[in-house]
């Protein structure tokens, strides 16, 4: 029997401990073993749970017990998820975790701890919740030389833009919607503004390049000034809006961002819709791969933390294999990456300086707003759009045509 246990009894804690007794059976199966969780930590009561007599509130009792094994890290944020952690680590315990946060600010550190000590710091669920994606990226495509990583990787948000494609709603309306139904959180900054997007990116763009990238230093921008006329846009070209986080590697230049960009229907990200995530992975030899899935929710998440246990379940007393180097990863300057733009203005399209200013663009042939006109770029360096964007002075907002 390997004995178990969950730091942590919020959602994802809580579908961990499910799937772990749900499926024993199975998972026993695959490891060879009886999983057992021992302890749950959390500063709660749960009266009248079924894993009520598992619960604790001392982590010491968790450290300093040998029979412990594996630990699933499901507390989210950085403190006493970062302590906790490497408490265990040191003390031979593998740790499988769903915390990006944590992951983004301290992989590296937490890996190397991991080896150290012949155990595994596991982090399948931080990026695309139930998607496998970062075994399928150290693993199965190993052989590839990678290129390019883009994905929807935020669920609160791709809903959000989903009910505002299909049904015409204000942003404002849509965020309210998403908070009632649970999908975004009462301050739903990290979501919307990109941020939490902007940590998965970091993690699979460390994994990429095996160095450190700092999520502070990739550009990020959400989806809060998106509009309903926006979409209306969108759909004079048969597009639609996504955020997408980004890492691409052209020759020797390394880059990373997340933004919104309007896609066209044959990018198989374009459908992608409501809670879901996609990853779009490109390499030299086998092209475009996709994975597709629920990239949040309690049973998807917690789905993938468990594959997590089961990995280290298999290979006790291994060290983790993973390779990402505390070594700082310097990214290019975006100004090099190119795009098309969709560019919305002021005034009347034939008093303006923007064809002159952007030679080559097309205009959209259909008045979407009284008073306002838009056109689409050719495809070019974005310093210098936005060197000739900043120089109309009518120019409302862009979004990046991908």
């Amino acid at each position: 029997m390997i004995n178990v246990a969950i730091l942590g009894y919020g959602t994802v804690g809580g579908g961990v401990a499910d799937v772990l007794f749900d499926n024993a059976k199975t998972i026993a199966g695959r490891v060879g073993e009886e999983l057992n969780v021992k302890y749950i930590l959390d500063i709660r009561d749960f009266p009248g749970d079924r894993f009520e007599a598992k619960i604790t509130k001392d982590f010491n009792a968790i450290l300093a017990d040998d029979e412990v094994r594996i630990a699933c890290e499901t507390m989210g944020g950085l403190k006493p998820a970062y302590d906790f952690t490497k408490a265990l680590l040191e003390a031979g315990k593998s740790v499988c975790t769903s915390n990006k946060e944590l992951v983004a600010a301290h992989g590296p550190e937490l890996i190397r701890i991991a080896k150290e000590h012949n155990c595994m710091y596991l982090f399948e669920a931080s990026v695309g919740g139930g998607i496998p994606i970062i075994r399928p990226l150290l693993d199965c495509l190993t052989a590839e030389e990678i290129d390019e990583i883009t994905g929807i990787l935020n669920g609160t948000t791709n809903y959000m833009l989903t009910k505002m494609d299909r049904e015409g709603s204000d942003y404002d309306d849509v965020l309210k919607e998403a908070q009632a139904n649970g999908y975004a959180e009462r301050n739903p900054e990290a979501d919307v503004e990109g941020y939490d997007a902007c940590r998965k990116i970091a993690i699979l763009a460390s994994l990429k390049y095996q160095k450190t990238v700092n999520y502070e230093q990739i550009y990020t921008e959400g989806i809060s000034k998106i509009t309903k006329e926006d979409f209306d846009y969108a759909g004079l070209l048969n597009r639609n809006i996504k955020l997408l986080g980004m890492c691409r590697e052209i020759g020797e230049k390394k880059y990373a961002l997340v933004a919104p960009f309007l896609l066209e229907e044959s990018n198989p990200l374009y459908s992608v819709s409501d809670v879901f995530n996609g990853i779009l992975v490109h390499g030299n030899m086998v092209d475009n791969v996709m994975f597709y899935g629920r990239g949040a929710g309690k049973l998807p998440t917690a789905s993938a933390v468990v594959s997590d246990v089961v990995e280290a379940a298999k290979k006790p007393g291994k060290p983790s294999e993973i390779i990402w180097s505390d070594e700082a990863l310097s990214l290019d300057s975006k100004d090099e990456l190119e795009f098309k733009y969709l560019v919305r203005m002021k005034g009347n399209p034939a008093n303006g300086n923007w064809e002159k200013v952007f030679e080559g663009a097309k205009e959209l042939d259909a008045e979407i707003i009284a008073g306002e006109y838009a056109f689409v770029t050719p495809l070019m360096k974005e310093g210098d759009f936005l060197e000739k964007y900043n120089s109309l002075g009518e120019a409302i907002k862009f979004i990046r045509v991908k």
